[in-house]
């Protein structure tokens, strides 16, 4: 992998029936009130996953500056988005839960309860680490992870997003993927049983078995720091038949659309995926040509794991610092190894700060 960068979670894509109102209540909640981007165009590049016809959408990058990877918050301008028909349980196959940072899970804890219903008890992870579960307006679902590290320290107790749990059918071959091509290569734990921690989730007494994956190795790039360490939870049901929880529906219907994974050297990433068996299913710039997303432009590619998970990889070429002095950062022309200095995430977060809006 050293023709290549894996930098980490850049963001989690969360479709939505209504893109402020779920804006709205991550501001709130998590306190992911940095805009990074915000487009409202059409999915041209996406048909393999939108019925083959491109579709309008409404879409932003938001990130908390403490740490951790963004949201993509996403919701189909003209079409009506369908949620599943099924209520989404432990272990069906796509991302069926996001992790998101927690400095003190107790205090958090406590201050959500005050604002939120819809939260489990504090529990512990098979390694001790303590957790708790939160549903959103829409009913996705969010385990609150502690994890004491900070960015920039804004006197928040959360960050940004910190991982996945992902459903599915054959372990080996999952921890193969996600191991081989994506980095994760440290088995954190491997345990089969019934959880306590799983409470508010759907067919949470059944039997699973669940591995958490993490890397052995900081990861590197421009936005490693702020990005940090991400984990990756497997989760294989061993009583019950698993659902595809895009079964039937489009790429940006509610739910966790991908996971999306900051890298450099785009080329050389398609070739390594190529040979590993999971080739791009969808490339921005086949030619090599810059695709413009708004405030910011890039090259970003597809590909599926073992049972269909949309991973998504994005070569960022420029970013936004300070749009009203027109001051963009060009990417491609400094040291992508080397870490991006804090002090502009801290002017990024300084100008482009949203608070809630009805």
């Amino acid at each position: 992998m050293d023709k290549f960068l894996i930098s980490g979670i850049q963001q989690i894509g969360v479709g939505t029936e209504n893109f402020r109102k779920s804006w709205n209540w991550f501001i709130e909640m998590f306190g992911v009130d940095v805009k990074i981007l915000e487009d409202d165009t059409v999915a041209e590049r996406m048909l393999p996953y939108t019925g083959g016809h491109p579709q309008k959408r409404h879409a932003c990058i938001a990130m908390n500056m403490q740490g951790g990877g963004g949201f993509e918050i996403w919701q189909y301008s003209e079409r009506k988005p369908v949620p599943a028909k099924f209520a989404i349980a432990v272990g069906d196959l796509g991302v069926f839960a996001a992790k998101v940072k927690c400095r003190d899970v107790e205090k958090f804890h406590e201050q959500i309860k005050t604002k939120w219903n819809e939260v489990s008890d504090v529990s512990k992870l098979p390694n001790g680490t303590k957790c708790f579960y939160v549903k959103d307006l829409y009913g996705n679902c969010f385990q609150l992870v502690e994890e004491k590290s900070v960015f920039i320290e804004q006197y928040k107790l959360t960050g940004g997003i910190f991982g996945a749990m992902v459903g599915v059918t054959d372990m080996k071959k999952s921890i193969d993927f996600y191991c081989k091509v994506l980095g994760y290569d440290n088995i954190i734990y491997d345990e089969t049983g019934s959880f306590d921690d799983w409470t508010l989730l759907e067919s949470s007494e059944g039997k699973c078995r669940r591995v958490l994956l993490g890397t052995s190795q900081p990861r590197k790039g421009a936005f490693s720091g702020i990005f940090g360490d991400s984990t990756i939870e497997l989760v294989q049901v061993l009583e019950r038949t698993p659902r595809k929880i895009y079964d039937g529906r489009f790429w940006g219907d509610p739910g966790f659309i991908q996971i999306c994974f900051d890298v450099t050297n785009m080329s050389e990433l398609g070739k390594f995926c190529a040979k590993a068996g999971h080739p791009f299913t969808v490339d921005s710039c086949p030619d090599g040509e810059v695709f413009d997303m708004g405030e910011a432009s890039g090259h970003f590619t597809y590909i599926e794991d073992p049972d269909g998970t949309l991973i998504e990889f994005v070569e960022t070429h420029r970013i936004p610092i300070v749009k009203k002095l027109n001051w963009y950062l060009d990417m491609r022309k400094r040291d992508r190894e080397k870490q991006l200095p804090k002090f502009l995430f801290w002017l990024m977060g300084l100008v482009s700060k949203q608070r809630p809006k009805s």
